[in-house]
């Protein structure tokens, strides 16, 4: 990707340092990987346990206690762990799955202190004469006796009294034994189950970010007591262990794991199974593994291919060797993000990794390149060197999503990513950073302790610098804050000699410190520039204050009339600085994260350069003048028709970009009006609008029998079928069905092409009946290939079925019919059809004591759900829907709170928008279609 390629509002700051070519460049927000690889997929969610004769009540009193603090006491700091775990792969009754084990940990006093505190959630500890643990001193040291131990379940802690204080500077061993449930929760020590020619296989596996690793051993689970970590599994003969570092030998039984580097408690993975690799040499040993039927078939092979092209760009980039021996990358059949990356061992979904040229789609392949590009990413910025809370997780994630789009252009250079970066996580993260219930990218560590607000941010909010070698030297193996980050980006820009108008920490304060983001409004008449805070609701009350006022330095780019590209700081509220007769167009390629709003004139001039030589203006700046003015009307800033007419041009636009964002803007207009009387006109303008794109891809492909060579023109494609089969084009779905019913009549033999796979399941679907269903769910069920069944799990949402779509959404709560992980997707694909939204609504909220409490420990996220299912609410009725289910539910909203609110927020937004707008939209629709008939 070219150095004068930034995303995102960190990004924006340093846009002059990166075109003059510093050494340091970029922050970058977040994926919308609420996207697939939103972390918050994996909350700690479900409720406390009872409790048992080994806790202790727990109090509310003020002061607190200290096992009442959610941060452990800066008091000890763990040096090593010595742990052996044993998970039992076939239950010892009733289904019930365990695994024993026994840890040893050494710790240092850093201040003499009476109290131990050490996270355990989940574990049947063994009591060693009436104690949880037995304490020995190290080194000459004497430990204490023990005075009462406890497990304290709000807080995690196992608490430990001492009869005298552990002295300051020693060393002392904490042991512990228990036993766990190897449970199918998707979180901390699980199981993992799969069919192997009808032979159910169990992996047992772990995913222990944010807070879960106590669920596997007791430990001080945060992110700043990082320790050496020495392994050993018992395992079954017929399989292998794996972890972090490398096996001693062979895989023996039991299996004993080399030392690890120093390294965070989140980080650690380990994974008992039958699975097979390939693997090669490059540098480190690199390892791909996964079923054998899947390793066996090649789907690992394009993984292994790109991995050590990717490792070597990182090391290239960060000017820093890989810092482990050994790479090994798992696919797994159960994982409730999109991946993990564990440092030496990082877990996936299937999808995530493994990719099967004959059956997956070019959006399958970008989806492993990138996925293994963020991962792999980490190993340096977030593993080598960790932020010290998760207050600073945007420096982790951000960093991570911008740098893989840099390691997959590397990878695959033909796949134009530095434009895709911008539709993909620039726009998205706008449309959730635009609300007043946002918030700033850094918060406060004291306003983020307990595991579901670790767990609420990662959001697409914090998943969007080549880094200097000091700043990962100086921190390797050690934790930091972001004003670090600054300190070392602050040398690079000194050392470059760049002018900066402030510091970096100055410019880049007012980005994260703040939540949201600018629109600058630019007069062409009179030169005058303005900026504020933008809000989608403009009438929503914004209660989180700022030390700047909502003002931000800001890095201006614009063109005029097609000349060259011009560059200014906007450092205050209102400056003055051009003017233009001809039309002008401002954040060139999208380089800043703000909005621009014109004056009248200007907006003019630039649909009618649309509508006469559209090329002329940037593919990009195409893409950002539709979203800016569809984001712009929606607060109230420009009018709703002058929103709509940035998409007339479109019947003679055939790219990707301009597309795919006049796309997810109407389809906010699809979700508004698609139960009533706009729906009609509306659909014949999209129709009329997309037919030409429909034919000009029938020609390119030579009547549909070959792939477009360009990678986005394959996913336009896409597009073409998808809006015209939607909208009634008869060719289409003539088109659709016709491929749809060869393969019901010839089922070994799937001759649709991978790409349009999805769109051509779902359009036969949804014009079809029982039978396309049930052979899609039976084409389900049998799929060997994760993404093959992504897309008829998505497809089956389609159908105008009620009764078929309350009987899926019964399955997606039954772990037979649908896996855990994919209970979320399949609700709010469901709810995404108009049919299917009401029913999943009512389903939802009869079932929540049933989600919340047996789907609540990383298998669904709860966040995302609500999300999904509150979307199209419009009414009052739907309004007042929302607030009864958030009375009802006060207690067992975990990871949902923030967006609950953001949906109560968006609801009262789109009433008022409907009520605006729907008299006007629905005019100018019948207007356009009336002046073309």
């Amino acid at each position: 990707m070219g150095k004068g390629f930034y995303i995102s509002k960190a990004v924006a700051v340093t846009c002059v340092v990166v075109a003059v070519g510093a050494v340091a460049t970029i922050i970058a927000l977040s994926v919308v990987y609420a996207q697939e690889k939103s972390k918050s997929e994996s909350p700690p969610e479900t409720p406390p346990p009872t409790a048992t004769p080994d806790t202790a009540p727990t109090t509310t009193s003020i002061p607190k206690q200290p096992w009442q603090n959610y941060r452990l006491p800066d008091s000890l700091a763990p040096v090593s762990y010595n742990v052996t775990l044993w998970p039992r792969l076939a239950p010892i009754a009733d289904d019930l799955y365990i695994f024993t084990g026994q840890s040893a940990v050494v710790f240092r006093c850093v201040r003499e202190t009476d109290l131990i505190l050490i996270h355990s959630n989940k574990l049947n500890l063994t009591t060693f004469e009436g104690n949880h643990a037995r304490l020995v001193g190290l080194d000459g040291a004497t430990a204490p006796t023990l005075k009462n131990t406890w497990l304290e379940i709000p807080t995690q802690y196992l608490v430990i009294q001492l009869n005298s204080p552990l002295q300051a500077g020693r060393m002392y061993e904490l042991f512990t034994e228990f036993v766990g449930e190897l449970s199918d929760d998707l979180g901390g020590f699980y199981r993992s189950e799969y069919f192997d020619d009808g032979v159910k296989k169990v992996v047992a596996t772990t995913q222990m970010q944010p807070t879960d690793a106590r669920k596997a051993f007791p430990c001080f689970d945060e992110p700043a007591m990082k320790a050496v970590f020495h392994m050993t599994l018992v395992h079954p003969h017929d399989t292998v262990a794996l972890s972090n570092a490398m096996n001693h030998g062979k895989f023996e039984h039991p299996v004993n794991i080399t030392p690890t580097e120093i390294m965070s408690t989140y980080l650690l993975a380990f994974v008992v199974c039958d699975f097979t690799y390939i693997g090669s040499e490059q540098g480190a040993e690199i390892r791909i593994w996964a079923r054998r039927k899947a390793i066996k078939e090649g789907q690992g092979n394009y993984a292994l291919e790109k991995t050590g092209p990717i490792l070597a760009f990182f090391e290239d980039y960060y000017n820093s060797s890989y810092p482990l021996s050994k790479s090994d990358q798992i696919a797994l059949p159960d994982f409730s993000a999109g991946a993990m990356e564990n440092w030496g061992l990082i877990t996936y979904r299937e999808t995530a990794l493994l990719y099967n040229p004959a059956v997956s789609s070019n959006g399958d392949k970008e989806w492993v390149a990138t996925v293994i590009s963020h991962e792999l990413a980490h190993m340096w910025f977030g593993n080598l060197v960790t932020t010290r809370w998760w207050n600073d997780l945007w420096l982790n994630e951000g960093f991570a999503t911008y740098v893989s789009y840099l390691g997959a252009n590397y990878a695959e250079p033909t796949w134009n990513m530095k434009d895709l970066i911008v539709l993909n996580e620039i726009i998205s993260v706008m449309a959730v950073d635009a609300l007043a219930s946002s918030h700033p990218l850094s918060s406060k560590e004291a306003d983020v302790v307990k595991p579901e607000q670790i767990s609420e941010l990662f959001d697409s909010i914090t998943y969007r610098l080549h880094v200097s070698k000091t700043y990962l030297e100086e921190f390797k193996y050690k934790n930091t804050v972001y004003s670090d980050l600054w300190k070392h980006l602050q040398m690079a820009v000194d050392d470059a000699g760049i002018e900066l108008p402030q510091s970096v920490e100055v410019i880049m304060n007012r980005w994260i410190l703040q939540m949201g983001f600018p629109v600058l409004s630019i007069n062409t008449q009179t030169g005058k520039i303005t900026q504020e805070h933008f809000l989608l609701n403009p009438d929503s009350l914004v209660d989180t204050p700022s030390e700047f006022n909502y003002e931000w330095f800001i890095p201006l780019s614009w063109i005029k009339s097609g000349g060259t590209e011009q560059h200014h700081w906007l450092l205050e509220k209102e400056d003055m600085i051009l003017g233009a007769s001809e039309w002008l167009v401002a954040n060139i390629n999208m380089k800043g994260f703000y909005r621009v709003n014109y004056d009248s004139q200007n907006w003019e001039r630039l649909l009618s350069k649309l509508s006469s030589q559209h090329q002329d203006i940037p593919v990009i700046n195409r893409a950002q003048i539709i979203d800016d003015a569809f984001n712009l009307a929606r607060a109230k800033m420009v009018s709703t028709t002058l929103a709509l007419r940035t998409t007339k041009f479109l019947d003679k636009e055939v790219e990707y970009m301009p597309w795919q964002t006049a796309t997810r803007n109407l389809n906010y207009f699809f979700l508004m009006f698609d139960r009533g009387e706009v729906y009609g006109p509306m659909q014949a303008y999209i129709r009329k609008q997309v037919t030409p794109l429909f034919t000009y891809f029938k020609d390119l492909t030579l009547n549909w029998t070959k792939i477009p060579e360009k990678h986005t023109d394959q996913y336009n494609q896409v597009n073409a079928i998808s809006l015209a089969c939607s909208t009634g084009v008869e060719e289409c779905i003539d088109l659709t069905t016709g491929w749809f019913k060869e393969w019901m009549e010839n089922p070994d033999n799937n001759s649709i092409s991978s790409n349009l796979k999805s769109t051509v399941y779902c359009s036969a679907i949804a014009a079809g009946g029982v039978k396309e269903w049930d052979f899609a769910w039976s084409m389900y069920k049998n799929a060997t290939i994760a993404s093959e069944a992504d897309k008829l799990m998505h497809a089956l949402s389609c159908t105008k079925e009620p009764w078929l779509l309350n009987r899926y959404l019964e399955y997606s709560l039954d772990p037979k019919m649908i896996r855990k992980q994919d209970a979320t997707a399949t609700i709010v694909y469901i709810a995404s059809n108009p049919i299917g939204q009401p029913l999943a609504w009512n389903f939802i909220r009869a079932k929540w004591d049933y989600i919340f409490n047996n789907y609540g420990g990383g298998s669904l996220s709860f966040g995302r759900l609500i999300d999904g299912v509150t979307t199209r609410f419009s009414t009052e009725f739907e309004y007042k829907e929302l607030l009864r289910f958030k009375e009802d539910n006060a207690g067992q909203l975990g990871s949902a709170t923030t967006s609950l609110e953001q949906a109560l927020e968006r609801t009262i937004a789109n009433m008022n928008w409907v009520d605006m707008n729907k008299e006007q939209v629905l005019q100018w629709f019948t207007n356009e279609n009336e002046a073309s008939s």
